[in-house]
């Protein structure tokens, strides 16, 4: 089936209002902080590449690809330089992207500057027959006078002909929204807390400061636990009610996902089988990956288990932590599950609120977004996140590998103040790995600084004299996503 060029002119002139002078619409003022990086490639590169935007739907990457539009206009770019086209559309999808970009300048004749693609859910892309992966190694390699910015639910976009990929596009991974990010979209009127340049900061301060932040963030923690039921969607947010944002995210998003991105991209045919999966997933968020007792509740062949799992982390759906280590132990291993957001499961379970007055699924909740968070964080890096297990069974939450430096954290976010008694895990790995540094995740706000009465090593030890940070969990959320942080720990 052929599509008409007057056809693709239409669609595309109705996504490209600029063309006509007019402003686009609906485009909200607020940026996430990811802006400011794709900005910055499309309009200084750092190097001759394309630029990809990788998350799961509805996380606000159309938005930013508008707003980078928006932008590029009021910098001066001609309006006749600037294409934006969505795959996800049929007649675009049908038509390809060389009948696009033909349609494009037939009917807007370029001018003086460089072009610029941003091409939204380009996994739907197919150029005869090539993937758009080799699409793009090509435009980058051949057409200099091009800028390209692309999006893509789904892994398989970025690992479609790798080899050949390797140089060709900068990866910016967004997750969903920051709990910082979720008051900015709130326009939530808060006390402002303290800027920090680094969670180091923390072991600088006076008590004072302690008591000053504690004091101001008292008005946070009742929007955080709003934030866990609502999830950090930009549609979720911004619905009336929590019973409303999750019905959307269940439908919306999850459903789509497991419903349609599967068939289309992957051919999945058995999506109760994936769903049911999923479910399974959702019972054991934050908990470690038990493939045998998968298998026989839901009555599946290993093999079969593991490639939906692996197709649910291609669609940005859940994330999967390695224990800290190397070699053939880590290979042997389980592996720790995180869905990509704490919304979810209570989403998927119908829980309502109810899981506030749930302490232990208040906890999951909670660490699953102090994981997003610190994913968010260091992910540009190149940092490994682990978590670790001891020889006593002791365990660590979270470990992110940055530069050859461990930095541990450990969730407990019940209503008991935290002593060394409940960090065994923790104190061991510091003292095993020499760790100048860790971090607790609390429940209280009064659960805030430096931790008293840990082990000193014995004189003449060879061992490093560990300090631990308390940090109540709104807190750490809300600064682990400001702007002003341009790294976690230093």
């Amino acid at each position: 089936m052929r599509v008409s060029k007057e056809e693709l002119v239409a669609v595309l002139a109705q996504f490209n209002p600029w063309w006509r002078g007019e402003a686009i619409a609906d485009l909200p003022k607020w940026r996430r902080a990811a802006f400011r990086e794709l900005h910055a490639w499309l309009t200084a590169p750092p190097a001759p590449r394309a630029v990809m935007l990788s998350g799961a739907r509805q996380i606000g990457k159309t938005t930013l690809m508008l707003q980078a539009a928006d932008a590029l206009l009021r910098a001066g770019v001609p309006a006749a330089n600037i294409l934006y086209a969505t795959f996800d559309h049929p007649i675009l999808k049908l038509a390809g992207i060389d009948a696009v970009i033909d349609a494009w300048r037939e009917r807007e004749p370029r001018a003086e500057g460089p072009e610029y693609l941003l091409l939204d859910e380009a996994q739907f892309i197919r150029n005869h027959g090539e993937e758009v992966g080799t699409w793009v190694k090509h435009q980058v390699d051949f057409r200099k006078d091009r800028r390209i910015a692309f999006t893509g639910s789904a892994m398989p976009l970025v690992e479609a002909d790798q080899e050949s990929g390797v140089g060709r596009w900068h990866t910016i991974r967004l997750t969903t929204l920051s709990f910082y990010e979720y008051l900015q979209i709130k326009r939530l009127q808060l006390p402002e807390l303290p800027k920090l340049r680094s969670l180091r900061d923390l072991f600088d301060w006076a008590p004072a400061d302690f008591y000053r932040a504690t004091d101001l963030g008292r008005d946070y923690v009742g929007h955080f636990h709003e934030y866990l039921l609502r999830g950090g969607f930009p549609q979720t947010a911004q619905v009336d009610s929590v019973t409303q944002a999750q019905r959307l995210l269940r439908e919306d998003i999850i459903d789509k996902v497991l419903k349609r991105d599967m068939t289309a991209l992957f051919g999945v045919r058995r999506v109760l089988d994936l769903e049911h999966t999923f479910l399974y997933l959702c019972l054991h968020d934050g908990g470690l990956l038990d493939m045998v007792d998968l298998c026989s509740n839901l009555e599946v062949k290993r093999p079969t288990a593991q490639h939906f799992i692996e197709l649910l982390e291609a669609t940005h759906l859940i994330y999967r932590l390695p224990p800290y280590g190397y070699g053939k132990d880590v290979l042997r291993a389980r592996f720790k599950i995180y869905l990509a957001d704490a919304a979810i499961a209570p989403a998927v379970m119908l829980k309502g609120k109810a899981i506030l007055e749930d302490a232990a699924a208040l906890g999951v909740a909670t660490e699953t977004a102090v994981f997003k968070h610190l994913f968010a964080r260091y992910y540009a890096q190149n940092v490994r996140f682990s978590y670790w297990r001891g020889k006593r069974e002791h365990e660590v939450d979270l470990v992110a590998e940055v530069g050859g430096e461990l930095i541990p954290f450990e969730v407990k976010y019940r209503a008991q103040h935290t002593g060394a008694r409940e960090l065994k895990g923790l104190i061991e790995l510091c003292q095993a790995k020499r760790i100048a540094r860790g971090y607790v995740v609390t429940k209280s706000l009064d659960d805030f600084g430096p931790m008293q009465g840990l082990p000193v090593p014995a004189p003449g030890a060879e061992a490093t004299a560990t300090q631990i940070m308390r940090i109540p969990a709104p807190l750490l959320c809300y600064w682990m996503g400001a702007i002003e942080i341009p790294d976690a720990n230093g």
